[in-house]
């Protein structure tokens, strides 16, 4: 049995063990680059648009998710924001949730376009679209729009509002799994959100006063 140097769950194993970010960054790096080279630059041309279907990528894919993460949280962000637009590319269907996760890179760094565009691609009823509109639209100043979008909103989880306001604190430790409308799923909006909300003057208060009117 031969080893191959091509193998990106390999490093996107290792990189899920490590406890220094740094190394972390390096181990997805490379698993984003062998995940690349096994698939070839033909292949992933004449596969794009439902690149997750094909089991193969999946490695590559889930490599290129974590390398973005790490590029985010040091700093470099526009690199990671155009990572999750190319996954989006390459697999619409976005069977890895990448949406979630870019809706709030663009909002935090005031990429209104790109975020109304995102929002019109993926109109769903979940809780982290139906805030996302919310925020966009305050962001954007419009008003009584803005007050219908997060009524909206709140239907969708009304758990998320307290976790934005720091009434109570996100765990340490995320919920694996959630359902739509719980509490496990307010959690992890509110741990991939919170900086978008925060970044906008005025935000919280508005979501707090208009929380007490629901």
């Amino acid at each position: 049995m031969s080893i191959s140097p091509y193998c990106a769950d390999a490093y996107n194993l290792l990189a899920e063990e490590s406890e220094s970010i740094e190394e972390r960054q390096e181990l997805y790096e490379q698993g984003v680059k062998a995940g690349r080279t096994a698939l070839g630059d033909l292949f992933s041309k004449k596969n794009m648009g439902y690149f997750w279907g094909i089991i193969e990528t999946r490695p590559y894919m889930r490599a290129l998710a974590g390398f973005s993460e790490c590029l985010w949280d040091g700093g470099r962000r526009q690199e990671a924001i155009e990572n999750y637009q190319d996954m989006i590319k390459l697999n619409p269907n976005d069977n890895q949730g990448i949406r979630y996760t870019l809706i709030n890179c663009l909002l935090a760094e005031g990429m209104h376009e790109e975020a109304e565009k995102l929002l019109k691609e993926y109109q769903e009823p979940t809780c982290f679209m139906l805030y996302s509109q919310a925020i966009l639209s305050f962001m954007k100043s419009e008003g009584i729009k803005s007050d219908k979008y997060l009524m909206k909103a709140f239907e969708s989880n009304s758990y998320v509002p307290v976790y934005l306001t720091g009434e109570k604190h996100v765990p340490w430790f995320l919920p694996n799994m959630y359902s739509l409308g719980s509490e496990e799923e307010a959690i992890l909006y509110s741990h991939e959100s919170i900086e978008a909300w925060k970044s906008v003057s005025g935000a919280i208060a508005w979501l707090a006063e208009k929380y007490k009117e629901y």
